[in-house]
């Protein structure tokens, strides 16, 4: 089914059916309330999540229930667990949306906890985003994909990681027709392996990352590093969370497969920080055409060979479509930016690489289907 056929089907059951329904079973709804109901909808969590039915001991509570909570949380951009548990007991629609009739229902903080780490451990809002996307853009043709890394901040000690042990060998300058071999870098090895072995290769220890701004001014931070692969109407596709430390270029190659496992489109745009051969090779491997802005550390005197260029064309008021395109890419900060912002980037308050991912998923999946409902509106 086409993209938009299949969100305005959607959009007039919401509209027509759930929303009456809802408002004459639990009284007027906010806004607030609409909004996740609209994205409970769209992401169907509840079928992705493992049931336990007739197994020996004490059974577990409702995960259903667990997962449509903290979705919530990521819908109201709710800070704290604890703060989400308040809201579950004093909002007597937000509880019953959940799957909970009555305040004692709610389960405790540590309940909340466990079920995160299943989450976490089973990777289930990555798995529902993952559906969504192939649901929604199997038969849609995207022009472009902005590609970025955005630095998450976290509550945790940065890991210090020993450097790898190069192989011995003489002192001093080679024999003669000695060949020294090196150690390939990782660009150069992810182009000979498959894609599981690329994301496992990748660091995802918490570390301390840097990076300059746009006024130049050097930034660190202690955490980890969300790259990004964002398609038109600011609609995340795919992510990666590796550590802070990595530089941005690493994380393009596995990125690029991932998201083309998921749709079909035809520009990659990428900024300075890309600029790479083999990353530009295996764009063109995949059908797309890279469009990546030029990095001037690349060769000497290629900043001075930058600017002028850039004048001549001003000074004849001509602009090349590939620079058209590329102020696309101002969709990939418009994703890290509300994420951080109205979905619970800033307020990562678990340790650990699979939790700090889990807790980021479930707002990218609630952006998404916000973003993805916003196309019809």
């Amino acid at each position: 089914m086409p993209l938009c056929e299949f969100l305005t089907s959607t959009w007039d059951h919401i509209q027509a059916n759930l929303f009456p329904w809802l408002t004459e079973e639990l009284g007027p709804l906010t806004d607030t309330h609409k909004r996740l109901i609209s994205t409970l909808e769209l992401a169907r969590i509840d079928a992705f999540v493992r049931s336990w039915p007739g197994l020996p001991g004490r059974p577990l509570l409702d995960r259903a229930a667990l997962a449509r909570a903290f979705v919530a949380k990521m819908v109201m951009n709710v800070p704290t667990t604890s703060r989400l548990i308040e809201h579950l007991g004093a909002d007597k629609r937000l509880r019953r949306l959940c799957g909970w009739e009555r305040p004692a229902q709610v389960p405790s903080e540590s309940t909340f906890s466990r079920a995160f780490a299943e989450f976490a451990t089973s990777e289930l809002p990555t798995r529902v985003h993952e559906a969504l996307i192939k649901r929604t853009h199997e038969d849609r043709l995207v022009g472009h994909i902005s590609r970025d890394a955005t630095a998450i901040e976290a509550r945790e000690k940065p890991v210090q990681v020993a450097a790898p042990e190069m192989p011995k060998r003489k002192r001093g300058r080679p024999k003669k027709g000695e060949v020294v071999e090196k150690e390939p870098r990782r660009l150069e090895r992810q182009a000979r392996i498959s894609l599981a072995e690329m994301i496992d290769d990748l660091p995802k220890h918490c570390a301390v990352g840097s990076k300059r701004n746009a006024k130049g001014h050097t930034t660190s931070w202690t955490g980890y590093k969300l790259h990004l692969d964002v398609a038109d109407g600011d609609i995340p596709i795919s992510g990666l969370l590796t550590s802070a430390s990595l530089h941005d270029s690493q994380a393009a190659i596995p990125l690029a497969t991932l998201t083309a496992g998921r749709l079909t489109n035809l520009y990659d745009l990428m900024d300075s920080a890309y600029d790479a051969p083999e990353i530009k090779q295996h764009s063109r491997s995949l059908g797309h055409v890279p469009i990546i802005d030029k990095n001037p550390r690349a060769a000497k005197g290629a900043k001075a060979e930058i600017a002028a260029e850039a004048r001549a064309q001003q000074c004849a008021g001509y602009q090349l479509a590939e620079d058209v395109r590329y102020n696309q890419r101002s969709a990939s900060e418009r994703v890290n930016g509300r994420l951080k912002d109205d979905f619970g980037g800033r307020f990562v308050r678990v340790r650990g690489h699979a939790k700090v991912s889990c807790h980021l998923m479930f707002g990218i999946l609630a952006l998404t289907c916000e973003q993805l409902l916003r196309l019809i509106h």
